[in-house]
């Protein structure tokens, strides 16, 4: 006789149970998805998938209308795929209690998994494990409710949305491990948002359509972002563009915001994935939070099963066009000469003294809400690209650069015997870091490169990373050190920029001296260094270092070399045969 509880009073969630204003424990969602794997183990797998920097365990759920668990099988045979994160900022929780109601609701009904047709849905139920395990009720300072919740840091105080690149935390590897495995046509990452104050519940961060680009650019920006507000207001809830004012309220306009690699659905784009990020809003109650990410949600995964067949021929065909060699963008510029009204809903702003200082506060008038048309700056242009090579070399020092790139799943061979190849290498002439550490870097915001012809010497054991396939994109946007979010901005090379050895000023003088007099160019330059900087003239320490740093006698070859070299050919003859 079957036992499986299939009456839905036995699967109500914590939020359910409650009034409206509670979210689950991390211990709770987990034991409810156990549950739903033991009781329906034909549709559901509920597994392990990896651990945080805190040692706690991160779940990997997937769900098959038809028991279609392997990403390979999934991948052969063109079925859709849907990939649901959640809990990555555990103080914005509704939506790892919509992903409980979600797969309930898919064991339950059989009309809901009859919908699903051959599509496969992929659910992290808590991300950032370690904060949701932070439990409180003070850290969302401007947010109304749940009652308690977790925290944005992780075990290590890292946000996991700015950690997808640079990947030092364990979570993150993780997710690159998960994400590339199942490689998802849409991603729904949940958030609830900070900022203006405004009518809508549900605000939204798509993949940036001109970022994203090519076919899948298209059909998000045409197809797909038309469709989910439509969706959404057929579900009750008038849905806007994320709120990133141009200047400080929305009356101004709003931009797109440029979600770079390092958040979510930055990092989905360079899979060439159509990513979401839900943003509800923040002063809205718990309950109406909870109900607008499950519509978007709904939403999206029904025009993902609808249209799963045109979204993956869309994501071929931009993957088959950076194979071919076209350019890959690498950095971007709102566009402010293109602009499109868009229909906002608002409060009057309104602006009056504080009493706490002497300063002029913001506040907004709920009881003089408007509506009327905003512009809406929703373009961006490339400022950088780089055509892809056929290969990049990796030498092997760099063991941290090839672990991160290892866990994203990047395809790389070992050379297997010496030698030299002819390559292609940067140099950084400028650069400029942030004065402070920002998500336990210091970021490169200004970089000037330039690119050179050499011959590269090749350990038996250094990488080389062919391109031609899936993962071309991301590894031209981390490995050009230019990308946005490059490992060069991430700090991952910073030791090339420090000559190792100097000088004593009172040898070295006479030095100079005969380098000018007998070095070629030497004395050119020192000219025109000192007719462009006459005021560095009685500075003994910019003279010497001017003439140290430009003489070829006391160079040192890797100083500001970028040590990622740009191969035009594989080097098939330093490969294991058959590599």
């Amino acid at each position: 006789m079957d036992h499986t509880p299939t009456d839905s009073a036995d699967w109500l969630t914590p939020f359910e149970r409650g009034n409206g204003n509670q979210t689950t424990t991390w211990q709770d969602c987990i034991a409810f998805h156990l549950r739903l794997a033991r009781a329906f183990p034909q549709w559901l797998r509920f597994e392990e998938a990896g651990r945080s920097d805190g040692g706690v365990p991160i779940h990997l759920g997937v769900f098959s209308p038809d028991g279609v668990f392997d990403p390979q099988v999934a991948k052969a045979q063109g079925r859709p795929v849907f990939f649901n994160n959640n809990g990555i900022h555990p103080g914005e929780p509704e939506g790892v209690d919509v992903c409980m109601a979600l797969v309930r609701d898919l064991c339950l009904d059989a009309e809901r998994r009859a919908a699903l047709g051959q599509a496969v849905l992929a659910y992290i139920p808590v991300y950032n494990v370690d904060g949701c395990l932070n439990r409180g009720d003070t850290s969302r300072v401007n947010q109304d409710g749940p009652q308690a919740f977790g925290f944005r840091g992780n075990a290590r105080h890292l946000d996991l949305n700015r950690d997808f690149i640079k990947a030092d935390s364990l979570n993150a590897r993780t997710f690159a491990q998960v994400f590339t495995r199942w490689d998802p046509d849409v991603m729904v990452d949940t958030h609830t948002s900070n900022g203006a104050d405004y009518q809508h519940v549900v605000t939204l961060i798509a993949t940036q359509p001109d970022k994203l680009g090519g076919r899948t650019g298209a059909h998000l920006r045409e197809a797909m972002l038309p469709a989910l507000h439509a969706g959404m207001a057929a579900r009750g809830f008038s849905m806007c563009p994320y709120v990133n004012p141009l200047k400080e309220i929305p009356d101004d306009g709003i931009a797109d915001f440029l979600d770079s690699p390092r958040f979510s659905t930055g990092y989905a784009a360079l899979h060439h994935t159509i990513g979401f990020m839900p943003e509800t809003h923040m002063l809205k109650p718990f309950a109406a939070r909870y109900h607008g990410t499950r519509a978007l949600i709904d939403s999206a995964l029904a025009w993902t099963v609808a249209q799963g067949e045109a979204i993956r021929a869309a994501r071929a065909a931009d993957r088959a066009a950076i194979s071919a060699g076209a350019p890959v963008a690498l950095d971007w510029q709102l566009d402010l000469g293109r602009s499109r009204p868009w229909r906002f809903s608002g409060f009057t702003a309104v602006y009056e003294p504080s009493r706490l200082g002497h300063y002029q506060r913001l506040r907004y008038d709920r009881s003089a809400p408007w509506e009327k048309d905003i512009a809406w700056f929703d373009r961006y242009q490339p400022t950088a690209s780089a055509v892809p090579p056929k290969a990049y070399l990796l030498p092997q020092a760099w063991h941290d650069v090839a672990l991160r790139l290892h866990a994203h799943g990047v395809p790389m061979q070992p050379a297997v015997r010496a030698g030299r190849v002819k390559a292609e290498a940067y140099r950084i002439l400028r650069f400029q870091k942030r004065p402070v550490p920002f998500e336990g870097r210091h970021l490169h915001d200004a970089l000037e490169v330039q690119l050179g012809a050499m011959e590269a010497d090749v350990a038996a054991g250094d990488w080389v990373i062919p391109l031609g396939g899936p993962h071309d994109r991301f590894i031209v946007e981390v490995l050009e050190p230019l990308g946005i979010d490059s490992l060069f901005r991430w700090a991952f090379f910073d030791s090339v920029l420090d000559k190792k050895e100097h000088y004593s000023d009172y040898v070295f003088e006479d030095e100079a001296e005969r380098l000018l007099a007998t070095e070629p160019g030497l004395s050119q330059r020192f000219e025109a260094w000192k007719a462009a900087h006459p005021e560095l003239l009685s500075d003994p320490q910019a003279v010497l270092d001017f003439i140290f740093l430009a003489s070829a006698r006391h160079a040192e070859p890797e100083h500001r070399r970028y040590p990622v070299f740009r191969l035009s050919d594989l080097p098939t003859a330093l490969l294991a045969p058959g590599a």
